[in-house]
């Protein structure tokens, strides 16, 4: 009997065509387009089907992600599914994944994949990123890793994956972790397990998380104007280990007087943040002024973290202790 695997369509690249009206390429196809590029899909998985929605993952929303993540829970708490595949579009779908992932309720597979080729090109990545996708969902190796997102033929885990290329199809990499496994022909092949994986069960999601980039000279009258709003959170993707100008000191104190949460983040493409250096606005500084660290966590995705964290009573005073936990 072959298992159950639920198809979740939202659009992205993999159900986009060119329309010639418009002159350019849009979201458009459904779920049962993506399948009629597949007829073996029936012979790997019992697959059932749902067009969830049709958007381009630029557009999509944290509250999109949200009520997403919610209909991710409520299919795999069927006894019935095995797993769960989540089309997507490539250029937020490392952000939708790892919401998915720290609110997975469930040890089943939900992978996400998608197309870095469009769904008329006659080279479309999409149905081979598919298959090997139901491949993952319905393996049993792929339980308890989470959410994950497979990709010209590679898993890699939500938490540790980004996306590495603007149009390239090896696009997806984990370059801190490496990936998690690969499928080969038929086989799914899992190499290593994620190890800094938590799971929230949260009714509501605190939006008001800002990220702020620092750049050279950049004017940091935008982040006083934000402090100003009270947000419940701040990530800052800093220089280098965790550091900034000066002047952002005092404004980083300011917030966390205010009770507004500073998350620092690195805007390097790997490795972790850490409280080393002083002089005025290092990370030692930004730390003594009451700010958090994000470990090897990318700004996008310690946002992601911090609205799940502060949506929770009991995490939100305990923020410093979880986070460290998520990526320490």
């Amino acid at each position: 009997m072959k298992p159950k695997v639920v198809l979740l369509a939202t659009g992205g690249t993999i159900a986009s065509r060119y329309d010639p009206a418009l002159g350019r390429t849009v979201a458009s196809q459904r779920a049962e387009d993506l399948l009629k590029m597949l007829p073996q899909a029936g012979e790997v998985v019992d697959l059932e089907v749902i067009d969830h929605a049709t958007v381009a993952s630029f557009d999509m929303t944290v509250q999109f992600a949200f009520g997403l993540t919610r209909r991710i829970n409520e299919l795999a708490a069927r006894a019935d599914v095995a797993g769960i595949v989540v089309t997507h579009g490539t250029d937020t779908m490392e952000e939708t994944s790892y919401l998915a992932d720290l609110l997975l309720a469930s040890d089943k597979p939900v992978v996400f994949t998608g197309a870095q080729r469009a769904h008329d090109d006659p080279q479309a990545d999409g149905p081979l990123n598919l298959l090997n996708a139901l491949r993952v969902a319905a393996a049993s190796a792929a339980r308890g890793l989470g959410a994950v997102v497979c990709f010209n033929g590679t898993i890699h885990a939500a938490r540790d994956v980004t996306k590495a290329h603007t149009s390239a199809v090896e696009t997806f990499q984990s370059p801190d972790h490496g990936p998690l496994g690969e499928v080969d022909g038929a086989s799914v092949v899992v190499h290593r397990r994620p190890g800094l994986r938590r799971s929230f069960t949260v009714d509501r999601l605190e939006e008001r998380v800002t990220l702020f980039r620092l750049a050279l000279g950049v004017d940091l009258e935008d982040l006083r104007a934000i402090v100003a709003r009270k947000p419940a959170g701040i990530v800052i993707e800093a220089f280098g280990r965790g550091n900034g100008p000066s002047a952002l000191t005092p404004i980083v104190r300011q917030a966390t007087e205010d009770d507004i949460v500073v998350c620092v983040a690195s805007r390097c493409g790997t490795g972790r943040v850490k409280p080393v250096y002083g002089g005025g606005g290092g990370g030692r500084d930004l730390e003594d002024a009451g700010a958090r660290f994000a470990g090897d966590l990318r700004g996008p995705k310690a946002r992601l973290a911090l609205m799940v964290l502060l949506s929770s009573a009991d995490t939100r005073t305990r923020v410093n202790e979880v986070l460290a936990q998520l990526a320490p």
